[in-house]
């Protein structure tokens, strides 16, 4: 895809982030993500941890995938309202392929734990390039169901903890561009004072 660094530099200054509820078919083949994912293992990881693992759902596995999040959200919110609980299925049913990127940190090493998150992080967005790279757009979701526990034990068990779900497919139409923070805004150089 990339025959020089021209071409590199503006497909990292232009990558956008799709919305899962506006992306269709096709969507990444069995091959494709196993190459997705293989790609991202290049993530930097301090201590050779990988503290991070993924859970594909496939779409016959959806409507399970729904009514478990219908029942966790239940659980904690037993007062949800129909819309809320709509959200959750459409949530599930999104985009033709859906990633669970899972933080998964190894406990018994000096490796401080922000590291590894920090690592899972880059995991996650390393994902979320390859799936571009491979001529689809991606999306990388959070949400309520990120963070709750019986979400999580669909998955794995703690100290694991849900980094996202990562949705992948093709564009129904153009990527809206959103806007960014100003270069001087977020680069500047240190005079041996603190900076901010």
């Amino acid at each position: 895809m990339f025959n020089d660094l021209s071409s590199l530099n503006s497909y990292l200054s232009s990558r956008r982030s799709g919305r899962p509820r506006n992306m269709i078919a096709p969507g990444p083949s069995d091959e494709q993500i196993e190459d997705i994912v293989a790609t991202a293992l290049r993530t930097p990881d301090h201590g050779k941890l990988a503290p991070w693992r993924v859970i594909r759902i496939d779409s016959d596995q959806r409507s399970l995938l729904a009514a478990e999040l219908a029942k966790a959200y239940q659980s904690d919110k037993p007062d949800a309202g129909r819309l809320e609980l709509e959200a959750l299925e459409t949530m599930a049913h999104q985009a033709p392929a859906l990633l669970v990127v899972l933080f998964s940190p190894v406990t018994s090493t000096k490796i401080p734990l922000w590291e590894q998150e920090l690592s899972c992080g880059a995991f996650s967005m390393n994902v979320i390039h390859a799936i571009h790279a491979h001529g689809f757009v991606g999306g990388w979701i959070t949400g309520w169901p990120t963070y709750n526990d019986d979400v999580r034990d669909l998955f794995g068990k703690a100290p694991e903890r849900i980094a996202g779900f990562i949705f992948a497919g093709t564009a129904d139409g153009a990527l809206a561009e959103r806007p960014r923070p100003e270069l001087d805004a977020v680069l500047s150089r240190w005079t041996g004072t603190q900076s901010g």
